[in-house]
């Protein structure tokens, strides 16, 4: 395996309170891997260590020939504010930004990737509608898209199919295959344990540290999963903070 991602004892938290801590092992190139675990996992958290948005209380991630502008990274829709009054098109044109930056003019044939991504999440005649009128699954499908114009080597998803319809799961996780197929490092936050089954070969077991990271069926064994339950049962939140900076 090709270590695209390095986790080194890698503890996040918030106010010196660990989330997550002691995370330790790697994304391989091309590999497709959900992390799932209870409510309050840290998962979120792990993505955002990541991507660079928190910094390690200990160890550290390391990006192996990755330079940072190679990641896309979509939050949960909760995160995003939709009240901007911008059309679809102008939102999958974003996708673009770090190619053109703030002041270079989109060319045609950026133009046409977007409406090619528009219609390959299934939103062709959309790209004039504010993203304010959309449903929660059509907005989902138009960062799918702008996402797909990032053309990014490492794609980090955090709860990409939370409250959208079973139609819009089914499109977008052919996306997910495409990226897959296309050699792409896919890493997502679910919930749907049959839907990891089903989809991701990879998994990422996590009730604040590591359960299990290994392939799907074993990582989600029923001794491994109540482990998990155990673990996030057992959990202190107010346990004591961490006295040590980043390693």
């Amino acid at each position: 395996m090709t270590v695209l991602v390095q986790l080194d004892n890698l503890t996040l938290g918030y106010q010196r309170h660990p989330a997550v801590h002691h995370i330790a092992g790697a994304f391989g190139a091309g590999s497709l891997t959900a992390i799932v675990g209870p409510n309050g996992a840290g998962k979120s958290t792990l993505l955002k260590g990541i991507m660079g948005l928190l910094k390690p209380l200990q160890g550290g991630v390391t990006l192996c020939g990755l330079p940072r502008q190679a990641i896309a990274y979509l939050p949960q829709q909760a995160e995003i504010d939709r009240s901007f009054p911008i059309s679809v098109l102008d939102t999958v044109l974003l996708g673009h930004w770090r190619q053109v930056g703030a002041f270079r003019a989109m060319s045609p044939a950026m133009r046409d990737e977007a409406h090619a991504a528009l219609a390959a999440v299934g939103l062709s005649g959309f790209e004039n509608r504010p993203i304010g009128t959309l449903s929660s699954g059509q907005f989902q499908r138009v960062l799918f898209a702008r996402t797909l114009l990032q053309d990014a080597r490492l794609i980090l998803l955090d709860e990409p199919f939370t409250a959208i319809d079973a139609r819009t799961t089914a499109d977008l996780l052919k996306v997910v295959h495409r990226w897959h197929g296309e050699l792409r490092t896919v890493v997502a936050v679910l919930h749907d344990i049959e839907q990891v089954r089903a989809h991701f070969p990879d998994t990422l077991l996590l009730a604040r540290e590591v359960v299990a990271w290994d392939s799907t069926a074993e990582a989600l064994s029923p001794a491994n999963l109540r482990r998990a339950r155990a673990m996030a049962e057992a959990w202190d939140d107010d346990a004591m903070v961490c006295a040590r900076g980043a390693a």
